[in-house]
């Protein structure tokens, strides 16, 4: 198991196969003045599968596809196949919109997809077409109950909350874990890559204290969960006699830096150290380099990349990541 300088177990890469999304959320996507990566500096699904390769080498077990909106890649199913199939991958998840989630959560599931995660701050119509840009509830749910179908279980539904947007939504969305085996988490905002929505992001910031308060004032106290997983961001609870976990993902009112154990890899290709750092390391640059053990080149600038690996962000010292915003990086 690699461990980086603070003797951290790194073992989760985070791959982000796309910087497009058909959504624009108020906190991570102006409406004007982005340019998005051309398709011949992404990563091809072979390139991707070289990197799961490189991971397993170097000890990684778990990995997430992620965006933009990863559904938005053609050949999706091809590199959920691709990364699946990997000797040594213990878990592929992903992380979307579940826009096109209907459709794709079968076909996903039987190319070797275990688990997603959907981004949806609201049960309100509303405040989703508000807050998330774009949005469908219908088409959202539509998608959620698609995936539930398919067996991509546990659900984990992440909201990012955000004050005069949606924190009143919190309480509706909490009170799905009474009925439902379902994880719902509750994110702080993080100021990414500087603009416009990293300005809202420090305006419209609500801490995770707030955010329990008032779940636990409408709907009662609600017990801490033992962790599972040392490494896991989210604080997990649990209403009385509920069946699913409320979780509570605080990187600023309670950093979580000391138990990561991820590393992130771009859509064009880079190891990016830490999100709210700008450390990246080139990947793509060797992958299509000619000659040599391409898998073994890879592993190594992993390992690279991991004892370079920062102890944890700096927000309240004032200071994030300015080069890349979170669309860019993958969550």
């Amino acid at each position: 198991m690699p461990r980086d300088s603070f003797n951290r177990e790194i073992d989760y890469l985070r791959i982000s196969v796309i910087d497009r999304c058909n959504l624009r959320c108020v906190y991570c996507m102006p409406l004007e003045g982005l340019r998005f990566l051309p398709n011949a500096e992404l990563l091809t699904a072979a390139e991707i599968e070289s990197v799961a390769r490189a991971a397993v080498r170097v000890g990684f077990r778990k990995f997430r596809l992620t965006g933009g909106e990863p559904t938005l890649r053609a050949d999706l199913l091809e590199i959920v196949e691709r990364v699946a199939r990997v000797d040594g991958v213990e878990g592929l998840a992903l992380t979307t919109n579940a826009l096109m989630l209907d459709e794709l959560a079968a076909p996903l599931r039987r190319a070797g997809l275990t688990r997603i995660n959907v981004h949806l701050d609201s049960l309100d119509t509303a405040i989703v077409e508000r807050q998330m840009r774009w949005g469908n509830f219908d088409r959202i749910w539509r998608g959620i109950m698609a995936a539930e179908a398919s067996g991509l279980t546990p659900i984990k539904l992440n909201a990012v909350v955000a004050a005069g947007y949606n924190e009143e939504s919190v309480v509706d969305l909490a009170r799905l874990t009474l009925e439902r085996e379902w994880h719902v988490r509750f994110i702080e905002l993080m100021p990414l890559g500087g603009g416009e929505c990293a300005t809202l992001s420090v305006k419209r910031y609500v801490s995770n204290i707030e955010t329990r308060r008032r779940i636990e004032n409408a709907l009662g106290a609600m017990r801490e969960l033992p962790s599972e997983n040392l490494a896991d961001e989210a604080k997990n609870f649990q209403l009385a006699g509920a069946r699913g976990v409320i979780g509570f993902i605080s990187p600023v009112s309670e950093p979580y830096c000391g138990t990561c154990n991820r590393m992130r890899l771009t859509a064009d290709g880079k190891f990016h150290l830490c999100l709210l750092n700008d450390d990246e390391l080139d990947v793509r640059r060797a992958l299509r380099s000619g000659g040599g053990d391409k898998i073994e080149e890879v592993a190594q600038i992993l390992r690279r990349a991991v004892a370079l690996k920062p102890t944890g962000h700096h927000l309240l010292e004032g200071r994030s990541t300015r080069d890349r915003s979170m669309y860019q990086i993958g969550g």
